[in-house]
């Protein structure tokens, strides 16, 4: 597989989400920032987001919705490998932003959920009815690190409800085809569970009152895994893994990795292209943006700009 370098110089990019002109969003985690990012390479800041943008969907209106984890500390541990670490010293919450593609505008939408704060609002996918999960995966420093959650937003700001906790390190989280499964990676036990959704941000009791879901695999050694994104055959392509490049595991828990040549922190795909084979990765320890031609398509997401 060849992976053509798109741009780089970016600022440990994430979350990427391709629009219909053929440009790509990310998230540039270290310096707040959304980004625009052309097919030639050209970049351009859309908003400026402050603390630490993690995740970016497209919701029903078109607007892009970022999941900010409030700041993370970074590590240069060589000219082209950054870090992430723990909470800066200014972090003060987590937090769930709208911003508009026309504008730039910024509004955020929701720092806290039943009383207590958000910590590190991580990924984010939005169901056919308009509303949103989202992944919190904690903040840690260095004598604690928080337990994370799953919750369930809507975009008018009228309604978010956690729906799993006590999960560690929850990072990835995508639909089925059918819509009838969520997914969610866990990044530090390099886990994915499946939950059964049983409507507009509900899911179904887990098997066993210590799990959060049904375990699909655990990945072998000491790996960490990331975001994800869904192929339209049900494939669930994780990025993270024994190298950093993107492990694709079937739901019946199999798997095979992809190497990226010279990459150790791989964070996210996304799909697109007329027959969403096109895929774009971002390398977020050296700051680099991939696109390559994936063997399968991918799931188109229920919302687009």
């Amino acid at each position: 597989m060849q992976f053509d370098l798109v741009t780089d110089g970016l600022a440990f990019p994430e979350g990427p989400v391709l629009l219909s002109d053929g440009s790509l969003l990310v998230v540039e985690i270290r310096s707040g920032r959304l980004t625009r990012v052309m097919p030639d390479g050209a970049k351009t800041v859309v908003a400026e987001l402050g603390g630490g943008p993690n995740g970016a969907a497209i919701g029903p209106d078109g607007a892009v919705y970022v999941c900010n984890n409030g700041g993370l500390t970074f590590m240069d541990a060589t000219p082209d490998l950054a870090v992430p670490g723990h909470a800066p010293a200014d972090y003060r919450s987590g937090s769930i932003q709208r911003v508009d593609l026309a504008t730039g505008a910024v509004t955020t939408l929701y720092e806290a959920c039943e009383g207590r704060p958000l910590r590190g609002p991580n990924d984010i996918v939005f169901d056919a009815d308009g509303g949103f999960w989202f992944t919190d995966l904690g903040k840690s420093d260095d004598w604690s690190f928080d337990r994370g959650y799953l919750l369930h937003a809507r975009i008018d700001g009228s309604a978010i409800t956690r729906v799993r906790g006590g999960m560690i390190g929850p990072n990835g989280v995508g639909l089925s085809p059918d819509a009838r499964t969520l997914y969610v990676a866990e990044t530090h036990t390099g886990r994915l569970w499946a939950m059964e959704i049983e409507g507009p941000g509900q899911v179904a009791p887990a098997p066993v009152p210590w799990a959060p879901g049904r375990l699909i695999t655990t990945l072998p050694g000491h790996q960490m895994i990331d975001s994800l994104a869904v192929e339209a055959g049900g494939k669930v392509c994780v990025a993270g893994g024994p190298d950093g490049g993107i492990t694709v595991i079937d739901p019946d828990g199999s798997h095979e990795h992809v190497r990226i040549p010279g990459e150790v922190i791989v964070t996210n795909i996304c799909f697109g292209g007329e027959d969403m084979r096109d895929a774009w990765i971002t390398a977020s320890g050296s700051g680099r943006l991939y696109k390559t031609r994936w063997p399968r398509p991918g799931l188109k997401l229920n919302f687009n700009a």
